[in-house]
């Protein structure tokens, strides 16, 4: 029976009212990689003492470069011809030197052994709930007696249009899902691209579920045939880059993964946005699997996810965090507010994202960078944790330095302001603990004013600081006061929007700024803008974490 219009577009608004209910919980910003010994008669220098069929022990060392992607679950899956296993995929909850049992030189070479081979794919992750489940871990592999059915995936992004997907496939009864999370959506719609007797073109399967799929994906595939592919979404939103040197091919979300494991920086290049590689048969050949109109490079990379040593599409994450460091003292000096002169005016990063970024705003003004913050490295990032538990782990990640801040006047450099949780406890340490005389902070980064739609835990407008403060109005010296009130803090200073494509190096129109500007790059992501807005106006108090209810979802 053919629905009403108004009955679709209410059952497009309760899909959409899922989706924002469950968006921060089904999807996480996590890593990937991939690494093949293709056919050759010479053995890669780079595999060390090993043989080209155990260049799967390479894995763990590359999900250890992108472990700042994803520090809640590891895994990898691993291809080996040889044994009945043909794929075997070892994940677990915990860090990747927990899950392969790094620090134990018995268990780790146990390990090594069990899963060699000479392809792996692998997978490091956050997530907001399902946190003590190995089963939300990645790669998902999905086993079958046909061998080019039997594979395996990872994937470093997230669906927008993921409730539509779920209930498209649901509809007929004849589909069941276990989880609620996209990841498990994409293995069905691989799945249903496999299904018959032939063996498919991957590019066409990627061809196909690509023009299904609205959001960010860069994705890496293993099956038993052991063909491979890594494959990154038309608009480029998450980063992926990759290298081929001999018979050596690997890939990662992270060029720091690549480089660390021996390729020349000459040979470390992006993906371009829907173009993948595959290795079939032992050829490796790269396609365009789908037109990409634009980019929309995710700008948080550069400000804050990507690992400082990294190089995403050309553009160097450290060189860019330095840029932003001069835009902010650009702004100081325009402002002339806070004197520099007199001996008694230091700047302090929020360790480490926002270093670079401090040490290029000191040396423009010719003020000392001081490590005013010492980090506990074994703590992990507070950005996805839980209200209480961001405020608990704020306390007992950052120490203050009595000795580098007493009777200071501190510009305390962050590289952004989301939920503002950690910054609230960090003011109370600095000024409680540290004895600092004045707090000026200083953010090398826009207001986050919307949600993120595509892999960022930040999934409603009430859960951000900024919003309640600009009502949708300009950034104004007023509203910088009354937040700075807010946050206890005796100066507020974020940089404008147009600063953050000037010290990337890409025009605006390159890079998905969604959470900055309320401009999405896809359709679904600006529908769920405006599902949300209209949320946050009609009922702020529902909105709650979904991580936290009973609905939660991973």
């Amino acid at each position: 029976m053919r629905r009403s219009r108004p009955m679709r577009d209410r059952l497009w608004f309760r899909r959409a009212q899922h989706t924002i209910r469950c968006m921060s919980d089904i999807h996480d910003e996590c890593g990937i990689a991939a690494i093949y010994h293709l056919p050759d008669a010479t053995k890669s220098p780079l595999c060390g003492d090993y043989g080209s069929w155990e260049v799967s022990r390479l894995l763990p060392r590359m999900l250890l470069d992108i472990q700042n992607r994803g520090q809640l679950a590891a895994g990898m899956t691993s291809y080996d011809p040889s044994r009945d296993q043909l794929l075997d995929t070892l994940k677990d909850v915990g860090t990747v030197s927990e899950v392969f049992r790094l620090s134990h030189r018995g268990k780790r070479e146990a390990l090594m052994q069990e899963y060699a081979g000479l392809a792996a794919i692998g997978h490091v992750r956050y997530a907001t709930c399902g946190r003590d489940d190995r089963s939300y871990a990645q790669p998902f592999e999905r086993q079958h007696l046909r061998k080019h059915k039997w594979f395996s995936f990872a994937f470093n992004g997230q669906l927008a249009n993921y409730s539509v997907l779920r209930d498209r496939l649901l509809e007929d009864g004849d589909h069941h899902l276990t989880r609620e999370n996209d990841t498990e959506i994409i293995m069905h719609e691989i799945s249903q691209e496999l299904s018959g007797d032939a063996k498919p073109n991957l590019v066409n399967v990627m061809r196909n579920i690509s023009s299904r799929f609205d959001g960010a994906y860069s994705l890496v595939f293993l099956n038993a045939c052991g063909d491979m592919f890594v494959a990154r979404d038309p608009l480029g939103i998450k980063p992926l880059c990759y290298a081929q040197e001999g018979p050596l091919f690997a890939a990662a979300s992270e060029s720091v993964a690549l480089l660390n494991l021996g390729f020349q920086p000459s040979s470390i290049h992006p993906l371009p946005p829907g173009e993948m590689i595959s290795i079939i048969d032992g050829v490796l050949r790269i396609d365009t699997f789908a037109d990409s109109p634009r980019r929309a490079h995710c700008f948080f990379e550069w400000v804050y996810f990507a690992n400082v040593a990294s190089t995403l599409d050309d553009r160097s994450v450290y060189l860019s965090r330095t840029a932003l460091g001069v835009e902010l003292a650009r702004l100081e000096r325009a402002s002339g507010r806070v004197p520099l002169d007199d001996g008694q005016t230091i700047v302090v990063p929020v360790p480490d994202t926002s270093k670079a970024a401090a040490d290029a705003m000191a040396f423009e003004l010719g003020v000392p960078a001081r490590e005013g913050l010492i980090r506990n490295r074994y703590s992990g990032r507070t950005f996805i944790e839980g209200g209480d538990d961001r405020r608990k782990k704020a306390e007992t990640k950052y120490t203050p330095l009595r000795e580098v801040l007493e009777n200071k006047r501190v510009f305390l450099v962050e590289d952004s302001i989301v939920r503002s949780t950690t910054m609230k406890v960090l003011l109370h340490r600095i000024r409680e603990l540290g004895g600092a005389r004045e707090i000026h902070v200083r953010v090398a980064c826009p207001p986050i004013i919307a949600p993120c739609f595509y892999g960022i835990d930040m999934s409603r407008v009430t859960e951000l600081f900024a919003p309640r403060f600009l009502q949708g109005g300009p950034l104004t010296d007023e509203v910088q006061t009354r937040m700075a009130a807010e946050l206890g803090c005796d100066s507020l200073r974020y940089l404008p929007v147009e600063s953050v494509a000037r010290a990337i190096g890409f025009p605006t129109d390159r890079l998905c700024q969604a959470c900055i500007t309320g401009d999405y790059p896809t359709p679904y992501g600006q529908h769920l803008y405006h599902i949300a807005l209209e949320r946050s106006q009609q009922d702020e108090a529902s909105a709650e974490r979904t991580y936290e209810t009973s609905r939660c979802r991973p």
